[in-house]
């Protein structure tokens, strides 16, 4: 069709059309429209975890909006005359007496602050959670790498956020909070001490706190925020949704419900989640500040918690020797540092897993069909043993609460603590890979014999037995359609040699994760149609 053509066609299809026309030339609405009705969306329920994600930063935004417009981010000391009467006549930063403003004086208030916190939490967890599932499906593989990236740095982000937004109070709690945090960086050597400074705008606590988490909280943070979970929606309605294995489903056909079926029910789950946030908030308080008061540098707040997405970090700073080393005339305060870095490694790991798991298996194929779990037993129990780690340095956070209320020695949590948090993840490690081996039999000896069938059959010699079901095809294409890797050989495989044509060291280590990963004892072969064939003709 001419360009006249359409010209002539558009004038007589009314504004309308010339307007989508208009739209269409400039931003290539119709493709993408065409795009997103030809998607398939899953309907397992797993993949609802990141509509939670979504939704919740929906709520957090606008509850953010609403509590900005009456919070003033400064630490210039005021008195206040509230109607919170057990603090009249006390000396608080402005920071604090909005906060106070903010839940007793603005209608609405306290129920909008509340819901902001509580969905702040769901957020978090929700990302958290969508991470583990990436983690355990698979769905990390080529060429979503660069989701689980995104995903990664939102989760990151998202710890960081709440951190600067728990601090704008300027309550005695988040105060004490705020100097274990600069004391972990003033650990870091060299920098440390600059990068106090700045963040504090001079020595701690400083005049300049709030004012700069402010920024960094309702503009910075989010602003990146807002851009990685564009990138991250865009590159899943790229690539297409991942999905279990099953009849029909193949790299290049996923089976799911159409757009609006799927509109349908994100749009009511919007609402669910909504309620469900602000039913939490206007039953469950948190983060009462005028229990705890203004912040005074000269005081410390016994039994104090962060929240549990940066529990990590003050648990393993409490199970720490205190260690201190001289280095030249300098101090290294390794009781900070140690747990600091340890933290780093333990959430750098996670996101560095994909690459090192690619480099292992050197495949570089496109992965559309996700993993059950159970047939990636060294993943599966690496990924249960770092949540192993990460619930054991959680529980260290609240060592003096535990060491109260269940009427032990705290030195004996402790140490119990530090014991744990070395020994629990290898134990987890060993039994949820046994557990996934044990899976992987049963589905084997299930592909093979079939189903029981629950029913007992006496031969004519005497013998009992028990009568097998066979399998569908479906069931069987779910059991057998997995791929297992077999592990590099001792010769030039997975690398280039050195120049004596020897294996080199990055070579060497990739052969032995290879055989850790995929070697004899760390995956059951699946049954073979030879095999079933074999079996099903003797019968």
């Amino acid at each position: 069709m001419s360009t006249e053509s359409r010209r002539g066609e558009s004038r007589r299809g009314g504004r309308g059309k010339r307007a989508a026309d208009w739209a269409d030339g400039r931003l290539g609405v119709y493709g993408l429209a065409k795009t997103v009705m030809r998607t398939a969306f899953p309907d397992h329920w797993s993949f609802m975890i990141g509509e939670i994600c979504l939704y919740s930063f929906l709520i957090l935004v606008v509850t953010g909006v609403f509590l900005s417009l009456y919070f003033h981010p400064s630490m210039n000391e005021v008195v206040y005359h509230g109607r919170y009467t057990p603090l009249h006549g006390q000396i608080m930063s402005e920071a604090f007496r909005s906060t106070l403003h903010i839940s007793f004086d603005v209608r609405g208030g306290l129920l909008i602050r509340q819901a902001h916190h509580w969905a702040t939490l769901i957020f978090i967890a929700g990302i958290f959670v969508h991470m583990l599932r990436v983690f355990f499906t698979g769905a990390f593989r080529k060429p979503r790498e660069l989701n689980w990236v995104f995903g990664f740095l939102l989760l990151i982000l998202a710890m960081f956020e709440g951190l600067t937004g728990y601090d704008l109070g300027d309550d005695q709690l988040s105060g004490t909070g705020l100097a274990v945090v600069n004391g972990a960086i003033l650990s870091v050597p060299v920098v440390g001490t600059y990068a106090s400074m700045f963040i504090f705008g001079g020595e701690f606590p400083g005049t300049e706190l709030v004012a700069r988490f402010n920024t960094v909280h309702i503009l910075l943070i989010p602003g990146l925020m807002v851009g990685l979970i564009a990138a991250h929606m865009g590159l899943a309605l790229y690539h297409g949704h991942t999905q279990y294995p099953g009849p029909g489903r193949t790299s290049r056909i996923a089976v799911g419900m159409s757009v609006w079926v799927y509109a349908a029910k994100s749009t009511g789950f919007l609402f669910l989640l909504s309620g469900i946030i602000f039913t939490i908030a206007s039953i469950a308080q948190i983060n009462p500040i005028w229990q705890y008061g203004p912040f005074r540098p000269d005081q410390a707040f016994a039994g104090s918690q962060p929240d549990w997405y940066m529990g990590v970090v003050d648990g393993l700073l409490r199970i720490m020797p205190g260690w201190e080393i001289n280095v030249l005339g300098h101090t290294l305060a390794l009781d900070n540092f140690i747990p600091l870095l340890a933290a780093a490694v333990l959430f750098l790991s996670l996101g560095a897993y994909p690459f090192i798991e690619s480099w292992v298996t050197d495949d570089d194929r496109g992965h559309h069909l996700i993993d059950r779990a159970r047939n990636r037993p060294v993943r599966t129990g690496l990924g249960a043993a770092w949540m192993s780690a990460y619930l054991v340095a959680l529980l260290c956070s609240s060592n003096d609460l535990i060491a109260t209320h269940f009427h032990v020695s705290l030195n004996s949590v402790t140490w119990a603590s530090r014991v744990g948090l070395f020994a629990i993840p290898l134990l987890v490690y060993v039994v949820t890979k046994r557990c996934a081996m044990g899976l992987q039999l049963r589905d084997r000896h299930k592909v093979l014999h079939g189903r029981e069938a629950g029913v007992i059959r006496r031969l004519s010699h005497g013998e009992y037995i028990e009568v097998h079901e066979p399998l569908s095809r479906a069931e069987l294409h779910t059991l057998t359609s997995h791929d297992q890797y077999a592990p590099f050989g001792t010769g030039q495989e997975g690398g280039e040699g050195g120049p004596d044509g020897k294996p080199g060291r990055m070579q060497r280590m990739r052969v032995r994760l290879s055989r850790i990963f995929y070697g004899q004892g760390a995956q059951i072969p699946k049954a073979t149609v030879e095999e079933y064939k074999e079996i099903n003709t003797e019968r």
